[in-house]
């Protein structure tokens, strides 16, 4: 499948780091501080790949920790790391988080698997205490009502310092690369909170109309995921339908055709067949207006669904709505159908982590597999797909106005998450995590998205388990074990989450 570009391009999240110390050390212990300092320098640069990072360098008195603060502020960081170098006092780390209220995450990253027992000295046991203070700085900060996390491991060094007694070199231990597994994690999720609070969905249409658990509050939205919701009507985007050229339709014929394959006639529903050139060339069509609609109202995701007068000019217009989301959802501006706000959200997380996030629902159950059918009559996020999706032409699509141009495919075999959110009887937003694998079991050719799942517990009981938290029904499919990752957004946006 040829590659696709994304219309939205985000700046790296902003990420605080410090290192602790006590200043009654540096004149009894010459050396220890500079060497504390590259410690945190290594962790600055390494970091440095995922985040843009604002290092303040050593806090070793109360007042450097006030200046912290500020300083975290000023750059408005989406969380602080606090590298544990060495034994301080809890009085020169409460102030920072006093001032910036970012999320907190301790590194307790030992330099050396183990000390040099025979030659080891105070200064050079000094350089390996991190996880000293460590205790202390958790009774002050859960005393203090702020939240914390912490990771522990090895710090992961390729070479020792000339300074150290032992072999600092623990790159390649497990300890090292979980715990940098973490942090990179940790500031993945930042980047999905720092993405969420600077972006505008946009909603197109109505919510289907009955389905009670995906009405979403607006307000509610913004507050708890900072996301805006631009309110569009079907005039904004066949106000585009108007100006789209001829040239604009052959490019996006050509990006359709490298990207699917053009199904023949269904051999099980007599309602999905090969689409007609007219479907096709309404599709091109309705599929350039709707990415010029998003580039005009420079759009991060798309929530949309519209039921009108049948055969209006509106009702023709929402029938080539599949192809076009699908190719929005691969170009990181996730489309969810039925006006179902809150789903678009969990998939648009899904897309900033580079996972994917398809629009899914329960299809069907397989007893004989074990298996559970997700899918959708769309939209699809084409980066994840099992092989090129197929465009069917649907000559009704099921439960709703109109025919046209419909997606149909399976998402790639192996480990999936998915992600719901759902929303509770106090208002609150919550995320529901489970992780499965998608098998290449058969699936309908009706065209719609379709893959089975086996979630590692018999069918009966995941539904019953995912059942109880009151999901919506709909939910995003990623690829991959995601579970950690999707509860480290939820922490960091604050938002509760449960895994089945």
């Amino acid at each position: 499948m040829s590659e696709i570009s994304a219309l939205r391009k985000y700046d790296k999240p902003k990420i605080g780091l410090y290192s602790t110390g006590l200043n009654a050390y540096w004149d009894q212990f010459p050396g220890l501080k500079e060497r504390l300092i590259s410690y945190g320098e290594f962790i600055a640069n390494r970091m440095s790949e995922w985040g843009e990072i604002f290092h303040f360098g050593l806090i070793d008195s109360e007042e450097k920790g006030r200046e912290a603060g500020t300083y975290f502020n000023k750059h408005n960081v989406d969380v602080i790391f606090i590298h544990a170098a060495t034994y301080a006092t809890s009085s020169v780390v409460l102030p920072v988080h006093q001032r910036s209220h970012a999320t907190i995450i301790i590194l307790n990253l030992q330099p050396a698997d183990q000390l040099n027992y025979d030659e080891t000295n105070t200064g050079e046991w000094l350089a390996h205490c991190g996880a000293c203070p460590i205790p202390e700085f958790s009774n002050v900060f859960n005393r203090a009502g702020l939240e914390y996390k912490v990771i522990s491991g090895l710090l992961g060094l390729d070479r020792s310092p000339e300074i150290s007694m032992t072999n600092e070199v623990t790159n390649h231990h497990q300890q090292a690369i979980r715990a940098w597994k973490e942090i990179k994690e940790w500031i993945q999720a930042a980047h999905v909170k720092d993405v969420l609070s600077n972006a505008k969905f946009g909603f197109l249409g109505n919510t289907y109309n009955g389905m009670l658990d995906l009405y979403s509050d607006f307000t509610m939205i913004q507050a708890q995921t900072g996301i805006q919701v631009d309110i569009l009507e079907m005039c904004d985007l066949n106000e585009r339908m108007l100006t789209i050229t001829d040239k604009e339709m052959q490019y996006k014929e050509k990006q359709v055709l490298d990207m699917f394959s053009i199904s023949e006639d269904s051999p099980s529903e007599k309602l999905a067949r090969k689409p007609t050139e007219e479907d096709l060339n309404w599709s091109y069509h309705v599929a350039a207006a709707q990415e010029k609609l998003v580039k005009d109202r420079g759009l991060d995701g798309l929530t949309y669904y519209y039921h009108g007068t049948p055969d209006s000019e509106y009702e023709k217009l929402q029938s080539g709505f599949i192809l076009g989301n699908s190719l929005l959802t691969a170009q990181s501006v996730p489309a969810a159908g039925e006006g179902d706000l809150k789903t678009n959200v969990a998939m648009k997380i899904c897309d900033i982590l580079g996972v994917g996030g398809s629009f899914c629902e329960i299809v069907t159950t397989d007893y004989v597999n074990d298996t559970i059918l997700l899918g959708h009559d769309g939209p699809f996020h084409l980066e994840i797909s099992n092989g090129k999706p197929i465009l069917r032409g649907l000559g009704l699509y099921h439960g709703k106005q109109g025919s046209g141009v419909s997606v149909e495919a399976k998402v790639k075999t192996g480990p999936i998450t998915t992600l719901g959110l759902t929303q509770t009887v106090e208002g609150r937003l919550k995320l529901i995590i489970s992780e499965g694998e998608a098998t290449d079991g058969e699936t309908m050719k009706i065209g719609n998205t379709q893959t089975q799942v086996k979630f590692g517990m018999a069918p009966d009981t995941y539904y019953e388990k995912w059942f109880e938290e009151a999901p919506i029904h709909h939910c995003a499919m990623s690829i991959g074990k995601n579970a950690d990752l999707f509860k480290k957004v939820g922490l960091i946006l604050g938002i509760p989450t449960v895994k089945i």
